[in-house]
Order: structure tokens, then C-alpha cells, then sequence
């Protein structure tokens, strides 16, 4: 991160070039997480450790993603944790399936479908970039069927995530959690009503906005721009 508060996602094994001086290859490779470098033009940088946030704000994509206010509330209304096993489509660029990986750890699983190809290796690319053993990217149509059994979660983002409504509650375990990310409200509706006729349970739609706050001398009060509509989240089990 430069002094800026700018971050970057380096390799250890090649000299970085930036508009505030250049790093040796030999300073990334001796660098710790915590060190100050400085550059050729005496700029500081400091080295820290990337969160799944990092990584998703500077990782390869062609497409949208969700976004965070988005992702957890995902993760809090399906109370998904460490050893779970998550079903994710469409992949896109891999953004949620690596909040799931993230959050599920090394003795969970994500198996997440994306019918492109060209998406499914830019999220395959990130995700080894990141590092993380757990995500399996199948380049497949989910609609032609799900391979996974007892499943804890199958988040679906897809045009009419409602045709595979019957497949997912045949792989979902007993309680497990089907959550649908929606842009439009028909879609949100048809999915409800749906599930609803499938005798899914504890059906709800939910719409999350986010609003920050803004600290003045004068007084604080909300800023006059907020993150407001991204999309209805459906949840049933």
C-alpha cells in the first residue's frame, strides 16, 4: 500500500514499477509482511497482508460482481460456516465463490458452475491466484444437473434460477439454505412463489442498502450518496 492508501497485488519475484519510484526485485523478495519499502524516489510502501477484499478489488474480471452489502448478507442470513459445503452458479468472475472458500476453510468445499468458458477460466485464474484448495470451477449448465448431495447452501445467480428450484432441493441437506441474488423484483417474485409451491421453508426477500456516514466540524449527519439498489436476495430452506 503507497502512501496514498493505494494497494497493489504483487508478485515477490519481479521489480515493481509505480508512478512513485521503482521496488527492486531484491526488496520484494527480502520483504516480511509489516515492512516499510522505499522506492528509488524515497516513497514509502508499505507491506501488508490482502483480505478477500483486497484480492476481489484488484483481481482479473469481464464481468459484475456482487457487492459486499450484497455477499454478507449471504453469509449472515445462511449462518454458513467452517467445514460447510456451498453450491455457487454463475461463477462469473469468481467473487462470492471466494468469500465462500474463505469463509468454509480447508475442511469445506465450493463447487461453483459457470456456463462460459471464458468466465470459468478468469475465475479458475483468480482463484489460484489466491491461493485457496478449496473451490472446485466446473464449466458446465447447472441446469443439466447438480453432481453434489447434501449440500449446506446453493447460492444461484442466474436469469431464472427458479427452473432448477427442484434439483436444489434434492441436493440440499435437511436445513440447508437455497439463496437466489435477483436484480428485478419479477424475478424475486416468480422465485418466491415458486419455492413457496416446492414447500420450501422460512421464505423471505430482502433488499439491503448501505449507507455511510459523514463526520463534519459542523456536525455529522448521512452522506447524500449511498449504495442503494443492486439487487433482491430470496432465501428459503
Amino acid at each position: 500500500m503507497d502512501e496514498r492508501g493505494k494497494k497493489y497485488l504483487l508478485k515477490e519475484d519481479r521489480e515493481f514499477q509505480t508512478d512513485l519510484g521503482i521496488i527492486k526485485k531484491e526488496q520484494m523478495e527480502r520483504a516480511t509482511i509489516g515492512d516499510t519499502i522505499i522506492t528509488h524516489l524515497d516513497k514509502e510502501f508499505k507491506v501488508i497482508k490482502p483480505t478477500v477484499n483486497d484480492f476481489i478489488d484488484l483481481m482479473e474480471r469481464r464481468c459484475s460482481i456482487l457487492i459486499q452489502k450484497d455477499i454478507g448478507t449471504v453469509l449472515a442470513r445462511t449462518g454458513l460456516g467452517a467445514g460447510d459445503r456451498v453450491i455457487d452458479a454463475g461463477t462469473g468472475a469468481g467473487a462470492i465463490a471466494l468469500n465462500f472458500g474463505n469463509v468454509v476453510g480447508d475442511k469445506g468445499q465450493v463447487y461453483t458452475y459457470e456456463i462460459r468458458e471464458d468466465f470459468a477460466e478468469i475465475a479458475k485464474r483468480n482463484i489460484d491466484n489466491f491461493g485457496i484448495k478449496n473451490i472446485e470451477v466446473k464449466n458446465q449448465d447447472i441446469k443439466e444437473g447438480i453432481d453434489e448431495e447434501e449440500i449446506d447452501l446453493v447460492f444461484l445467480d442466474l436469469p431464472k434460477p427458479f427452473e432448477i428450484f427442484e434439483d436444489v432441493k434434492k441436493a440440499l441437506r435437511l436445513g440447508g439454505w437455497l439463496a437466489v441474488y435477483a436484480p428485478y423484483i419479477d424475478q424475486a417474485e416468480v422465485a418466491y412463489r415458486i419455492a413457496k409451491k416446492l414447500d420450501f421453508r422460512d421464505l423471505t426477500i430482502l433488499e439491503t442498502l448501505e449507507r455511510e456516514m459523514e463526520i463534519r466540524p459542523q456536525g455529522t449527519r448521512p452522506k447524500t450518496r449511498m449504495v442503494g439498489h443492486s439487487g433482491y436476495l430470496v432465501f428459503c430452506s
